[in-house]
C-alpha cells in the first residue's frame, strides 16, 4: 500500500515535498534547506555536473549553486517546479517516500526550454519532533 502510517506523519511529509517546491520556486535557501536532515545525502546521478552532496550545509550549497543555472529566461526568473507524493510509508520515526516532480527550465548548455518529469526515492527521519529528509535520489523520467 503507497500511503501507510499515521495521517498526521504523512501529512507532515507532504509538506516537505511542498516545502522543497516552494524554496525552488522562491529561490529561498534557508526554506529550501530547512528539509534536511544535518547527515542527509542528496544523490543526482543524471545530472552528472551535480553529482552528490553530503551533508546540509553542502547540499544547500549545491542547490545554490545549481540554481544560479537552472532557472527561465538565463536565469533571471526561477524554474517551474512542482512536486507530488506517489508513496508515504511511515514506520515509528523512519519513512520512505516516492515523490514525482514536474520542472520547467532552460537548459545551461543550449538555452533550449526544457520540461522534465522525475522521481525522488526518499528516506526520511523523525528528529526532535520534525521529519526530515535524510537521503533523496532524484532521477529523470522523461525529459522533452
Amino acid at each position: 500500500m503507497p500511503f501507510t502510517g499515521p495521517i498526521e506523519d504523512r501529512t507532515a511529509i507532504r509538506e516537505l515535498m511542498d516545502t522543497h517546491a516552494h524554496g525552488v520556486m522562491t529561490r529561498d535557501a534557508e526554506l529550501w534547506g530547512s528539509i534536511w536532515a544535518e547527515d542527509a545525502y542528496w544523490e543526482l546521478p543524471d545530472y552528472p555536473d551535480l553529482g552528490g552532496f553530503t551533508g546540509k550545509d553542502v547540499i544547500v550549497s549545491g542547490w545554490v549553486e545549481s540554481m544560479k543555472h537552472y532557472g527561465l529566461d538565463n536565469c533571471t526568473k526561477p524554474m517551474i517546479y512542482f512536486m507530488q507524493p506517489g508513496s508515504i510509508e511511515v514506520d515509528g520515526d523512519k519513512a520512505n517516500a516516492i515523490a514525482y516532480t514536474i520542472e520547467i527550465y532552460d537548459d545551461p548548455a543550449t538555452g533550449k526550454r526544457i520540461h522534465t518529469t522525475g522521481c525522488y526515492t526518499d528516506e526520511l527521519r523523525k528528529i526532535d519532533g520534525a521529519w526530515k529528509f535524510t537521503r533523496r535520489a532524484y532521477r529523470t523520467i522523461f525529459a522533452d
